[in-house]
């Protein structure tokens, strides 16, 4: 494959490499054939299929749509990890200060993906315009759309790591006058503008339902959805960062520096015009879903045995199967036959470590639609963990294990019966076999035992996007918009909380809720240090539950600038020093001259389980904390200096660094 000689792995552009191209119109990757050439290639319906299905998800883990590694990564449902909703024993060093470094080489930097999609529209769209294309028009027309929403969700992830960044449509020349003028950083809105146009051109030729028949490609509502998802995500980001140099025009705005953003004007003549639009954009976007995508029914049933009536809430992230749930508007399929696996549910078996937050826990509502501390709640406490599920949301009924539940029924070894939770959680075992905090994940899980307990036979299906969240999306957009809910996010709240057997009068919410202990537990309390009000506050916590594991937890969190109040922010688990204490017995150590021993923290410190203070050689024993500049990922120093005009200075460079980072690589923010 020819690569760009000022460009190195990808950094800016590479040519289309054919032999990753597959003929296959499922979402799973099989091994194309690799004698194409590009004057053969992309005429045909079935070549545009299979261009646009190797971009969702490849085999060298380079994928646009977040699921799973096929080959066995963790995927979107770890995404959530290292927030206030879920955790391991380990975290990430963007909550210490000073850890997070500018990288040398790599980032999110890089244009691969950009670069293979480019090179579809600018070849195909000619040859659709002069009708020179074969096969079903309308198919055709879909796969063209397909391409413009892949492109638009790659964009979607530059946005959210980098903010400003170039805006590219076309393959670029193997010179350095190209390079110079394709690194130029566009303001973080025109790129958020840019997203939704190619959101507006794939609406405009994709249908209902994909020509496969099936949710495991993209279809029209996904692109109205992602639009709702861009849209309400760069309006708040501009709403809570304004002023900052986080924003086109804030105060110490780099970009301000570079003459090709000089004197910059909004396009709709203000910050505060921008985000109306988007916020106007996240609301007719979201509406177009959640007008005509019903939620799937919660039979409020937690399934012990095969014989169990079925419940399609939960199971509608335990199948294998997921056609039959319009709410999922994009799902990952699995193939043993293929090696197309995942390991989500071998991971949760054992726990490996991983575990619903204390604050997380604590912090959804009960059953009756009130905080647990408000009077009257009917709150049984956290002694043990069968007891935190008492008259609770049913989403943290079915979403988490508890002792005593059946972990599996299908496929069992002859003559063996079904494994149960255990009396207490594991908290002391191996990494492997460890339940982390001992709020255990049940998002996910088959009941097949096999899929569990054997590595290598979890062929259950990821749901990748599903109706409900533009459900979420409206409400949270017309609240901003408006100050107020009008009569269909009102009617979309209730069906959210109907489904989750939480009484459906959110006002009697909003009115028990406690915005200072709400602080306490929940990091969407807070945007730019300070409090939100109550009723925007439960529109983010009803957010934060009903998607919690599905790895939107840390967007929100940036796009709500709802972490700079961390100081020294301490992650708990379970009331491991209540009476559970007595169960463990000797299996409780603390205190260990040699901290490998420990296998938990100290009743010192908490009556939890302070799942970092276990050892003190650990980044985060002190807690979490964070800096301003962490809400942006920083550049890493090569593509500084590639792209300056003698190859040497990178302060030359047209790219500019994001607030607070250096261009020297291995260096921390500056005033961390």
């Amino acid at each position: 494959m020819k690569k760009n000689n000022y460009i190195k792995n990808g950094i800016l552009a590479v040519t289309v490499s054919l032999s990753m191209l597959t003929g296959c119109n499922d979402f799973l990757e099989i091994d194309p054939p690799s004698d194409i050439s590009p004057e053969t290639y992309l005429w045909t319906e079935s070549d545009l299929a299979a261009y646009t299905i190797d971009r969702y998800h490849n085999s060298d883990n380079d994928y646009i749509f977040r699921s799973v590694n096929g080959s066995g990564g963790d995927g979107l449902y770890l995404d959530d990890r290292a927030t206030d909703v879920m955790t391991n024993r380990g975290s990430n060093n963007r909550f210490t200060p000073g850890e997070w470094k500018v990288g040398s080489t790599g980032g999110s930097w890089g244009f691969g993906n950009i670069y293979q999609l480019n090179y579809f529209l600018q070849t195909v769209l000619p040859r659709y315009q002069s009708g020179e294309l074969t096969g079903n028009i309308d198919n055709v027309k879909h796969y063209i759309g397909e391409a413009y929403v892949l492109r638009a969700f790659e964009y979607f992830g530059k946005l959210k790591a980098l903010g400003d960044f170039p805006i590219i449509t076309r393959t670029i020349p193997d010179n350095k006058d190209s390079l110079v003028v394709a690194s130029q950083r566009k303001p973080r809105n025109e790129v958020a503008r840019f997203i939704l146009s190619d959101l507006d051109k794939a609406i405009d030729l994709l249908k209902e339902t994909p020509p496969n028949g099936e949710r495991t490609r993209i279809s029209k509502p996904l692109a109205y959805l992602i639009k709702s998802r861009v849209a309400l995500f760069e309006a708040t980001w501009l709403k809570y960062h304004k002023g900052t140099a986080l924003v086109p025009n804030g105060s110490g705005w780099p970009g301000a520096a570079k003459a090709y953003n000089a004197n910059y004007q909004f396009p709709s003549g203000s910050i505060d015009g921008e985000i109306e639009f988007f916020l106007q954009q996240a609301m007719s976007s979201a509406k177009q879903v959640a007008d005509n995508i019903a939620l799937t029914s919660n039979s409020k049933i937690i399934r012990q045995s095969a014989s169990d009536p079925s419940n399609p809430y939960y199971e509608m992230f335990a199948s294998e199967d997921l056609s039959s749930y319009d709410e999922v508007l994009l799902w990952r399929d699995f193939d043993i036959s293929l090696g197309k696996v995942q390991y989500w549910n071998h991971y949760m078996y054992y726990g490996n470590g991983y575990g619903y937050t204390r604050q997380f826990v604590d912090g959804v509502l009960m059953d009756n639609g009130l905080p647990i501390y408000a009077a009257g709640s009917g709150y049984q406490g956290d002694d043990f963990v069968g007891d935190v599920k008492v008259n609770r949301d049913w989403r943290l009924k079915l979403f988490m294990r508890a002792p005593g539940e059946t972990k599996a029924f299908v496929n069992l070894p002859e003559g063996t019966s079904p494994e149960v939770e255990p009396e207490v959680p594991v908290i002391d075992g191996s990494s492997r076999y460890m339940e982390g905090t001992g709020y255990s994940i049940k998002k996910g899980l088959s009941y097949d035992n096999e899929m569990q307990a054997t590595v290598g036979r979890d062929v259950t299906a990821v749901v990748c996007f599903r109706a409900v969240e533009a459900y979420l999306n409206y409400m949270e957009a017309c609240y901003e918009l408006n100050g107020s809910l009008d009569a269909d996010a009102q009617k979309y709240w209730r069906a959210i909380r109907e489904r989750a057997g939480v009484d459906a009068d959110f006002n009697k919410t909003i009115a028990a809720t406690d915005m200072n202990q709400e602080a306490l537990i929940d990091w969407g309390a807070y945007s730019h240090g300070q409090l939100v009000d109550a009723t925007l506050y439960n529109i983010r916590r009803e957010r934060k539950v009903e998607m919690a594991v599905e790895g939107l937890r840390y967007m929100d969190l940036i796009r709500w600038r709802a972490m700079d109040q961390l100081n020294d922010f301490k992650i708990e688990g379970i009331k491991v020093w209540g009476p559970m204490k007595d169960i463990y017995g000797d299996r409780l150590l603390y205190g260990q001259s040699d901290a490998t021993k420990n296998t938990v923290s100290d009743p010192a410190l908490s009556d939890y389980l302070r799942i970092h203070q276990i050892s003190p050689n650990n980044f985060y024993y002190n807690g979490y904390n964070f800096t301003e500049a962490h809400y942006l990922n920083p550049i890493a120093a090569e593509h500084f200096i590639i792209s300056s005009p003698d190859g040497q200075t990178p302060e030359d460079s047209p790219i500019y660094q994001n607030p607070g980072w250096t261009l020297e690589g291995n260096q921390p923010p500056v005033g961390y």
